[in-house]
């Protein structure tokens, strides 16, 4: 079943006063299925930041369709759109997002608190999340007394405490050393494999190789997807280093 179905989508940004205009996606399609893990490559500028914003219905397309779970991203009223993304998307960044003035429980309880969930639930949600992603003992903490691992496992239990049907990360390891990047991945692993679907925008050819398929994006276009299969991740990321490198020089046809 689809989670999220991409259908010729297109967009275009003009300058201010109407002069030039850049296309930054044309007619780009893909669709998602429940549970999968997708991650979604490309050169800077190649539009993968313009999808991912559209994606969580932040910028709006000038054509084509976006729907998460059959509903037509376009049809959210303007009023309605934070509470749409709280309740149905969740997101990992690059910096964390973490208010320095809360705590990590805090932090995590954000969204369900806008949500106006009891406080009970909020404890219910988080007491078995928080020892999954083992930052139990971190709650009380401020994000500036953690490590950077540390504060992206609590950016990943905000993510994910209000169950979004899709986790939207954007480049999630590229404020990581090498260690807490590993650690992060077996954390996607880990809840993709218990039944959360993610979409992973990245550079790094370590953090796509834990995904099931990789979109490869080109002059704001869908230009190639590798499937996982049967591969490891040190086959998987063999892989997609080859087709970035024939893409990168222009060995690779659509």
């Amino acid at each position: 079943m689809s989670i999220l179905e991409v259908k010729n989508l297109r967009k275009v940004y003009a300058s201010r006063f109407g002069g030039n205009k850049v296309e930054a996606l044309r007619n780009v399609s893909f669709t998602v299925e429940q549970g999968e893990f997708v991650s979604i490559m490309g050169e800077s500028g190649s539009g993968k930041t313009t999808l991912l914003n559209i994606l969580a219905a932040l910028d709006k397309p000038t054509g084509g369709t976006v729907l998460l779970d059959g509903q037509d991203l376009k049809s959210v009223k303007e009023s309605a759109v934070a509470a749409f993304r709280r309740d149905n998307l969740g997101f990992v960044f690059q910096d964390f997002n973490l208010l320095d003035t809360f705590t990590l429980e805090d932090n995590i309880y954000l969204p369900l608190v806008l949500a106006g969930r009891s406080y009970q639930e909020m404890r219910d949600r988080l007491t078995p999340m928080a020892a999954r992603l083992g930052i139990d003992e971190l709650l009380k903490k401020y994000p500036y007394e953690v490590s950077g691992g540390q504060k992206q496992r609590a950016a990943v239990a905000r993510a994910m405490i209000t169950n979004p049907k899709l986790l939207l990360a954007d480049e999630p390891t590229g404020a990581l050393d090498s260690r807490s990047t590993d650690e992060l991945l077996r954390l996607f692993a880990q809840v993709n494999r218990a039944g959360q679907t993610v979409l992973m925008v990245t550079h790094s050819v370590k953090a796509a190789s834990v995904s099931g398929r990789v979109l490869f994006i080109k002059d704001g276009e869908v230009f190639h997807q590798i499937y996982r299969g049967g591969d490891t991740d040190q086959q998987l990321y063999q892989k997609i280093s080859d087709a970035l490198t024939l893409l990168a020089t222009g060995g690779m046809k659509k």
